[in-house]
C-alpha cells in the first residue's frame, strides 16, 4: 500500500515562500521537495566491495591538507567575522551575535581529522545560536553537541523539523527551534539578523530505523545588509534556482566541494566543484566560500582534488563570484567585502 501523503511545517513560524503548504511526507519520511530519496545499500557495497578506485594511487600520495592558524584570539573578542574551522564548521561574529555551525570538534571511530583543529574546543564560549543543518554525523557530532551545550547555557538551537528529540537525547536542556524549509526563526524582538531554514538535496540516518524521519536542509542569514547562504550538504538540484528566486542575489555562499566520487555513490548527496560553482552562480553569489573537503576521508578522490578544481573553475572565468580559499582558523572580514 502507498504511503500516505502529508505535509509538516512549524506552524508558530513564519513562511516566506507564498503557497507552499510544508515539507511532503510519504508516511512517516521526508522527501527531497517532490520526490522519496532512499539511499540504496546496494550502491555501498558496489563501492566498498566491487569498486576499484581509478585514482587510488593518486589519493595515496595526494598528503595535501589545509594550512592552519589559530583562531584563538578572534574567539575571545568581540570583532566581526567568519572563520573556518574545517570540513563544514564556521564561526560568524556578526553585531555581538555569534553562530555556531555543524561543529564537528572531535575525532571518532569513522573520522580522524587530517588537520588540527585551529583552536581548543573549550574556547567555543559566548556562542548565542548553535545552526545544525541536518542529522549526518559528521555535522551533528554527539561529542561535540554536549560540549557546546555545557560551555554555552544561554545556547539556542536553529534547526529542522524531528530534530529535537535527537538533540534532547545528547543534552536534555538544550533550547531547541525547529523548521521546515522556506521558514524564518523567531529570534525574539530586536534581534541584529534573520535567519532562514532553506532547502537542500539530501537525506537523514543515524541508525537502522530512522532514514529520512528528521529534515535536512541549508540556511540563510540576512545581516548588515548582506545574504549570507550556508549549503549544508547537497546535491544539485533546482532549488538554489528557488532560493535566488526567493531572495534575489547572495552575497556570500558557503558550498561544499568534496565527497563527490565514485559519483554513483555520492552525486545524489554532494556537489563536485563545477557544481558548487554552478550553484553559485546561479545564487548570483559576490563571494564564495568552499567547504566539506580536506578535512576527513569521506571518498575516493584525492585531498587536494576538489579545491584545485575550484581554483581552476575561477581561473578560467567560470565563477562569477570572487573565491576566497581561508585557511584553517583564518579570519575572513566578510562584512567589508563588496
Amino acid at each position: 500500500m502507498a504511503a500516505r501523503i502529508t505535509f509538516l511545517r512549524n506552524e508558530a513560524l513564519h513562511t516566506v515562500k507564498s503557497g507552499y503548504p510544508g515539507n511532503k511526507l510519504f508516511g512517516s519520511r521526508f522527501a527531497n521537495g517532490e520526490e522519496l530519496y532512499t539511499p540504496e545499500f546496494s550502491n555501498v557495497f558496489r563501492w566498498k566491495f566491487l569498486t576499484e578506485n581509478p585514482q587510488k594511487e593518486e589519493k595515496k600520495a595526494d598528503t595535501w591538507a589545509p594550512e592552519v592558524v589559530s583562531c584563538t584570539e578572534f574567539l575571545r573578542g568581540t570583532e566581526d567575522g567568519l572563520v573556518w574551522l574545517g570540513h563544514a564548521t564556521f564561526v560568524l561574529r556578526t553585531r555581538g551575535t555569534t553562530l555556531l555551525f555543524d561543529p564537528l570538534l572531535f575525532d571518532s571511530a569513522f573520522l580522524k581529522r587530517r588537520h588540527p583543529l585551529p583552536c581548543r574546543p573549550e574556547e567555543l564560549t559566548g556562542i548565542d545560536f548553535l545552526l545544525l543543518s541536518h542529522g549526518h554525523r559528521d555535522h551533528l557530532d554527539e561529542a561535540s553537541i554536549k560540549l557546546v551545550a555545557r560551555q554555552n547555557p544561554q545556547l539556542r538551537v536553529l534547526s529542522s523539523l524531528r530534530m529535537a528529540p535527537l538533540l534532547k537525547g545528547m543534552a536534555p536542556k538544550l533550547a531547541v527551534q525547529e523548521a521546515g524549509w522556506w521558514q524564518q526563526y523567531d529570534l525574539g524582538p530586536g534581534a541584529p539578523l534573520e535567519v532562514y531554514y532553506l532547502p537542500a538535496a539530501h537525506w537523514h540516518r543515524r541508525g537502522l530505523n530512522d532514514l529520512n524521519k528528521v529534515l535536512w536542509g541549508s540556511f540563510l542569514i540576512r545581516t548588515q545588509d548582506k545574504l549570507l547562504y550556508f549549503g549544508g550538504d547537497s546535491a544539485y538540484a533546482n532549488h538554489f534556482e528557488d532560493v535566488e528566486r526567493q531572495f534575489g542575489p547572495i552575497d556570500i555562499c558557503l558550498l561544499g566541494i568534496g565527497a563527490y566520487k565514485p559519483a554513483f555513490m555520492m552525486q545524489l548527496s554532494h556537489t563536485n566543484p563545477h557544481e558548487a560553482a554552478k550553484a553559485a552562480n546561479v545564487l548570483r553569489a559576490g563571494h564564495v566560500v568552499p567547504m566539506h573537503y580536506g578535512t576527513f576521508d569521506l571518498s575516493d578522490e584525492p585531498a587536494s582534488e576538489p579545491i584545485r578544481t575550484l581554483q581552476d573553475v575561477a581561473h578560467g572565468g567560470m565563477l562569477r563570484g570572487d573565491l576566497h580559499v581561508p585557511k584553517v582558523g583564518e579570519v575572513l572580514r566578510w562584512q567589508e567585502w563588496e
